[in-house]
């Protein structure tokens, strides 16, 4: 594990070493808005091997191990356009630190988000995304309310404190930016029509943060664009199917060999 400054803070990195052979752009895995390093587990290490190749996973900062935010309900909040400071600012500044250029990008929730939001202005050899968020849905919102709900009375608080050094402020800025006014205008579908490299988008059945429609919408005006609805499954394809969704993914970046 290594800190690497991007974006004005010092990041949580952690580099999966390609197998031996042909090398292929690396993929670099983006979390999920209470995710981190730790908590994707060892699912990032299982895709690279099968899929040959390398991999970066990150956290973003106030999570994990990366420098927090100071004051985050107050003049550290989250504006509602993080996502695309993350995808336009702060994502290409970690690409050029590591001298990565033109990755696979695979995202979860709103990693997702920012991996079609980074998609539709910068190169990349493919964009894998998870659940991903490209408008505000009703039951979006009130399944973040009852985290919330969750968080400060029912245990969420000390399940998630295990994965992040500062586990109040990886909650409330995301909770917070979700739940503000200003972010119910959320709406990235312009931007996804402009991506252009290959998009594989897969979402759970039974998702109570989503429906099909996130990644209906995507609908890229040009590129390869596949999407795959996952039965019994929830907001994490990785946890929930992952024998599925790894298979799924391999496929498709194998295919763009």
């Amino acid at each position: 594990m290594q800190r690497i400054i991007a974006g004005g803070a010092a990041l949580e990195v952690q580099r999966i070493d390609a197998p031996a052979g042909r090398q292929r752009a690396p993929i670099v895995f983006l979390h999920e808005g209470l995710g981190s390093v730790a908590m994707w587990r060892d699912w990032p290490a299982r895709v690279c091997t099968e899929a040959g190749r390398a991999g970066i996973v990150y956290s973003r900062r106030g999570y994990g191990g990366s420098e927090p935010v100071s004051d985050v309900r107050g003049t550290g909040r989250l504006a509602p356009d993080y996502m695309h400071r993350e995808a336009w600012v702060v994502l290409p500044a970690l690409l050029a630190a590591l001298d990565i250029e033109a990755p696979v990008l695979l995202g979860h929730s709103d990693g997702g988000s920012i991996a079609l939001l980074h998609a539709s202005r910068f190169p990349l050899a493919a964009c894998v995304v998870m659940a991903p968020h490209v408008i505000v849905e009703e039951l979006s919102l009130r399944s973040i309310e009852q985290a919330r709900q969750s968080y400060e009375e029912a245990g969420l608080r000390q399940r998630l404190a295990a994965f992040h050094q500062d586990v109040d402020g990886a909650f409330w800025q995301w909770n917070d930016a979700w739940l503000s006014p200003a972010f119910r205008s959320f709406d990235i579908r312009d931007d996804c029509r402009r991506i252009t490299a290959p998009v594989l988008a897969l979402q759970g059945l039974d998702d109570p943060y989503g429906s099909m429609r996130q990644i209906e919408e995507i609908a890229p005006t040009q590129g390869h664009f596949e999407m795959q609805a996952l039965p019994a499954c929830g907001h994490s394809p990785h946890r929930d199917q992952p024998g599925w969704a790894t298979e799924r993914i391999v496929s498709f970046l194998v295919a763009l060999d």
